[in-house]
C-alpha cells in the first residue's frame, strides 16, 4: 500500500486543542472524499484519542501531543502521540468502563469508542515512555482518485 500523502501535526496537551485536531485531521482525510459518516467517525476516534493522551498520558499542560496522518488510495491511517507514563495495564484499560482517573468523572469508553469507529486500532505503550495510537479508517466512497472534487 503506497502512502499518497503525510501530515505531521503537534499541540501542547491543553483540552482546548482537542477540536483543532479533530478539524486539521478531519480536513487531510476530505482528499479521499470520505461520506459525511466517515469524516464523523474520525473526528470522534481522534477526539478519544487526543483526549487519552492530554488527560492520561500528561500531567501538565506543556507538553506536546503529535498527531500523524496518513492517505493512502482508500484509506487514511491516524497515529496519536504522547511520550508521557504510558500505560500500565493496557488490557485493563481498553477494557469498557475502565477509567485511571475516576474523579475527574471520565466515562472509561474511549478506546471502545476508538474500535467501534474506526476499521483497526493498534497501541503500543511503555511506562514511563508514552503512548501511540494508530488507527486506521477505510474510506467506502472513494473512487481511487486522490484530488478529484
Amino acid at each position: 500500500m503506497e502512502r499518497k500523502n503525510e501530515m505531521r501535526l503537534q499541540f501542547l496537551s491543553r483540552s482546548q486543542n482537542e477540536s483543532f485536531a479533530r478539524a486539521a485531521v478531519a480536513a487531510f482525510a476530505a482528499q479521499l472524499d470520505p461520506t459525511l459518516e466517515e469524516i464523523a467517525d474520525i473526528k470522534t476516534a481522534v477526539s478519544e484519542a487526543v483526549t487519552n493522551a492530554i488527560i492520561h498520558g500528561y500531567e501538565s499542560p506543556d507538553k506536546f501531543v503529535e498527531i500523524i496522518t496518513r492517505v493512502y488510495d482508500s484509506s487514511v491511517e491516524i497515529e496519536v502521540i504522547d511520550r508521557g507514563k504510558g500505560i500500565d495495564n493496557l488490557e485493563q484499560a481498553r477494557q469498557p468502563l475502565y477509567t485511571s482517573k475516576p474523579e475527574l468523572e471520565r466515562s472509561g469508553m474511549g478506546f471502545t469508542v476508538m474500535e467501534t469507529f474506526m476499521d483497526d486500532i493498534e497501541v503500543t505503550t511503555a511506562v514511563g515512555q508514552g503512548t501511540r495510537v494508530k488507527m486506521i479508517k477505510h474510506i467506502k466512497s472513494n473512487k481511487g482518485e486522490m484530488g478529484k472534487s
